[in-house]
């Protein structure tokens, strides 16, 4: 479980981050499930903030509540109490309605079991977000992030032509083609094999060398959670948050 705690420093790491630098920000945010004697807290009380334009990732063992509070930063889960606000919006304040609508344009999320749907080509895979959203995708924009995630000339094929790497490569590029001012990954490498994962998190690196675009990725892998994007020059450092049971 995920309960209050001080952020410890990392190297490059400043302690406490300016309210006006952080995209996300958690405060006192608790997550049950359940009622009486058989209710699970996942989350208990946490207050993190995690700054605009970093690469972060959250570390704990399987069941220590990574997984629910990526869901509860992200807006697709509402934390028992607390606040959570994402990009200055209060997610708490949104409607249903609203809260469905603003993953859409605001946020790009990437699953460990890939969810592509097996019906579609890779091409309707990766535009279905802006589809969606009611917005016609931009024939540049699809060739360029395909490129960018290594799927040039596979925008035909159906998901049980590929691998699981491309697989993922797809949830990646569908994640990517909004734009996003947040991407977040859940465990993102947990069902592939070792080099194959190390592409895919290389590919998440590469998403966080835009200037405006932060990514949360949580795991269990110290590995994972120590391989940091490349920094250009002037750019903040990336920075972890450590689960706590």
């Amino acid at each position: 479980m995920l309960g209050p705690h001080r952020r410890e420093p990392f190297p490059g790491d400043p302690v406490g981050i300016d309210p006006s630098r952080a995209t996300v920000r958690l405060t006192q945010v608790t997550r049950t499930y359940g009622a009486g004697s058989s209710a699970a807290t996942a989350l208990d009380r946490v207050s993190t903030g995690i700054a605009a334009g970093a690469f972060t990732a959250v570390m704990g063992p399987s069941g220590s509540g990574k997984s629910t509070f990526l869901h509860c930063a992200a807006g697709l889960d509402r934390p028992t109490s607390g606040t959570v606000q994402l990009g200055g919006e209060d997610l708490g304040r949104l409607s249903e309605k609203q809260l469905i609508r603003f993953p859409r344009t605001r946020i790009g999320f990437v699953f460990q079991a890939f969810n592509v749907l097996p019906s579609l080509t890779v091409e309707r895979n990766i535009t279905l977000p802006l589809r969606l959203a009611g917005a016609a995708p931009d024939h540049a924009s699809v060739h360029g992030v395909t490129a960018s995630v290594g799927l040039t000339g596979l925008l035909g094929r159906r998901p049980s032509e590929l691998s699981g790497g491309q697989q993922q490569r797809v949830a990646i590029a569908r994640a990517l083609i909004t734009r996003p001012e947040v991407l977040f990954a859940d465990e993102p490498a947990g069902a592939l094999g070792p080099d194959t994962a190390e592409d895919v998190l290389g590919l998440l690196r590469q998403a966080v060398t835009d200037p405006h675009r932060t990514v949360v990725m949580v795991t269990h892998d110290p590995a994972a959670a120590r391989r940091r994007p490349a920094r250009s020059p002037g750019r903040r450092p990336s920075c972890r948050v450590p689960a706590r049971r």
